[in-house]
């Protein structure tokens, strides 16, 4: 019997399917993926949904009936980035001992190749996941979302500018009139950016505070009184707890005049090219909107295959290469993913909400 090619693209594919997926707070909770946003194309198909608010005439008995537009519908195309990190393998690599390896473990260095891949293959699809993640936070704060293309570690390419509306990119923002720790009004403004989401046909069932915002609220003096089980008005619970994404909390809910919203802070990280740590989510800002307002869709793949000499076509979420260079191993992660929303400007965002 033949034995497992552990360099065959599709085996490699098998292998990522095994690997659990970083959890990602943006990408995760508002822009899931299913089986049909997958795409066997070079683009993935936008669509949204606005206005579904339109109310039927009332028909004179003469006239019979009056036609209605089906209107409130976009389809557009886009090309996904190319998202490409690799890791290169040398000789070197395979004399030295592995991280959290016996000293005198006694391995092949086949197997601590097959062993170093799989780490590459966990380690690269994370950093991808990384990626993933600032494009949906992205394209929920600006309403658009501009990415930097990369010649190689340290030429920039052309800046990429996807824009899903020809509207006002603007009209999902909200400015209050004064942060909320110092006079402003905090349940009245996120009453308001709720009914903006209302009037677009859109649900409101989230508020995400960025990590400063979230600790200002609870010494809200207002805040603190309609929270107290013995005021006898109900408006909401705090009991913050650790979710599943690291750097992201949940805070417990509130009820803002009938929109009764789970409330989270979020802390998350990365560190950017130059290795700076940035947040995926400013600390002073605070954003209304709802679980699967948009969808991650992936474009597919083109490469050739080490050992061949024509061009594969590959649909998913993370596609591998292997390559040779002299004496060395190069092995390459692909994924071209986009953040869509699935409705007109499902999100509304705020910055800047506290002092």
């Amino acid at each position: 019997m033949e034995g497992l090619n552990l360099f065959n693209t599709y085996t490699m594919i098998a292998l990522m399917e095994q690997i659990a997926p970083v959890p990602t707070f943006f990408r995760d909770r508002y822009f899931p993926t299913g089986a049909e946003d997958i795409f066997n194309s070079d683009k993935v198909l936008v669509e949204y949904e606005k206005d579904g608010r339109t109310i039927a005439p009332i028909v004179s008995d003469r006239v019979g009936d009056i036609p209605v537009d089906r209107g409130g519908y976009s389809v557009s195309e886009y090309a996904p980035c190319n998202i490409a990190p690799s890791r290169i393998l040398t000789i070197d690599d395979l004399k030295k001992r592995g991280f959290g390896e016996a000293l005198f473990a006694g391995v092949s260095q086949a197997e601590r190749a097959a062993r170093i891949q799989m780490k590459d293959l966990t380690q690269l699809g994370a950093m991808i996941a990384r990626r993933e993640e600032w494009m949906a936070a992205q394209t929920m704060i600006n309403n658009a979302c501009t990415v930097q293309e990369y010649i190689d570690a340290d030429t920039l390419g052309e800046p990429k500018h996807i824009n899903f509306y020809q509207e006002d990119s603007a009209e999902h923002k909200y400015t209050p009139h004064a942060p909320w720790n110092n006079g402003g009004d905090f349940f009245g403004d996120v009453n308001k950016m709720c009914k903006i989401l209302a009037d677009r046909g859109c649900a409101a069932a989230d508020l995400v505070l960025g990590s400063d915002a979230a600790d200002e609220i609870l010494n809200i003096e207002k805040v603190q009184k309609l929270l107290d089980k013995n005021s006898g008005i109900i408006t909401g619970e705090i009991s913050q707890e650790l979710t599943k994404y690291q750097g992201v909390a949940y805070m417990g809910f509130i009820n803002f005049g009938g929109y009764k919203l789970n409330l989270f802070s979020c802390d998350e990280s990365y560190a950017d090219e130059k290795g700076v740590t940035q947040k995926y989510f400013p600390a002073t800002s605070a954003m209304v909107t709802a679980p699967g307002c948009g969808a991650m869709r992936y474009a597919n793949v083109t490469q050739i295959d080490f050992g061949k000499t024509d061009y594969e076509t590959y649909t998913g979420t993370r596609i591998p290469r292997l390559e040779i260079e002299k004496n060395n191993r190069k092995l390459v992660l692909t994924s071209r993913p986009l953040a869509t929303p699935k409705y007109y400007a499902p999100y509304c965002y705020a910055e800047n909400v506290i002092a």
